[in-house]
């Protein structure tokens, strides 16, 4: 039996009520948003504060820049063998207006994408080994998108 296992651990929830969410922080002074979660400092500039509390982020967003990874990341990132280039986005979180980047489902490429295009917070396996199933979050298009990328994936 495979167990799932975030590949890095506590930077997502996957069975949060009502889906899958990042997990940042918001600092208690100035209520600036990080992720991932600050423990030191505050990233405001104009904020001394070093108090922190854990909040599940948005899970939708608007795509705010996108490209492919055509080169195979370097260790620690697994990759697949062969590597299969994949489509990453930077997307900014409805509430936070923080931008937070992640790598795009299977089978959506940047022919498939636009800068403002609403896409979702997902859960995905990163790589296997052995027993062990190793997670991602990854961005979903939203709506028809959507299903467009759910067809080239072969999942419909």
């Amino acid at each position: 039996m495979t167990t799932r296992v975030p590949a890095v651990e506590g930077w997502f929830t996957e069975d949060a009520e009502g889906g899958p969410a990042l997990l940042g922080s918001r600092c208690t002074s100035c209520g600036t948003y990080a992720f991932p979660a600050e423990s030191r400092y505050c990233r405001n500039p104009d904020c001394d504060g070093s108090e922190f509390e854990t909040v599940e982020l948005s899970r939708r967003g608007r795509i705010w820049s996108y490209t492919d990874a055509r080169y195979q990341p370097p260790p620690p990132y697994v990759a697949a063998d062969p590597y299969v280039p994949f489509c990453l986005a930077a997307v900014e979180l409805a509430a936070e207006k923080l931008v937070v980047m992640g790598q795009v489902v299977p089978g959506v490429s940047v022919d498939d994408l636009k800068v403002g295009d609403e896409v979702e917070l997902v859960v995905d396996t990163l790589y296997t080994e052995g027993e062990q199933e190793f997670l991602v979050w990854k961005w979903q298009p939203v709506g028809a998108n959507a299903s467009a990328s759910a067809a080239a994936a072969g999942e419909v």
